[in-house]
């Protein structure tokens, strides 16, 4: 069985969380992909980029609400995920509009960046 763990922790930048810190995380993150991979468990892994890049989609009356920016005023919490490869975020949106829960919840689009194994960061373009 596939699993999807979904990483929560408080989102800071490189100069709040300081140079020590964020080498120690990125080195943790690096041994834990190791170790997962090492493991032959490790399927895939992506960080999200910053939530204030997101886009929030939500279908009301059979109208469509796309807001930028995380959509705060909720108590909604996050229940999976679904990995797409479009051209651009008004595809992504598309696809967003159909999943089911942007019909009684709500559908977050957010870019993601791949994590190279020499520990640079690289937002998908």
């Amino acid at each position: 069985m596939r699993y999807t763990l979904l990483l929560h922790y408080e989102e800071l930048d490189a100069e709040t969380l300081g140079a020590e810190a964020l080498e120690e995380g990125q080195a943790a993150f690096a041994s834990y992909a190791a170790t997962l991979h090492a493991a032959g468990v490790l399927i895939a892994a992506e960080v999200l980029q910053p939530s204030a890049v997101s886009t929030t989609v939500r279908v009301r009356d059979g109208a469509l609400q796309v807001q930028d920016g995380p959509f705060v005023d909720t108590k909604e919490q996050l229940g999976g995920t679904v990995v797409i490869d479009v051209a651009d975020l008004d595809a992504a949106i598309g696809f967003a509009r159909q999943a089911p829960p942007a019909f009684w919840g709500t559908v977050e689009v957010r870019p993601g960046a791949v994590f190279t194994v020499d520990g640079v960061w690289t937002p998908n373009r």
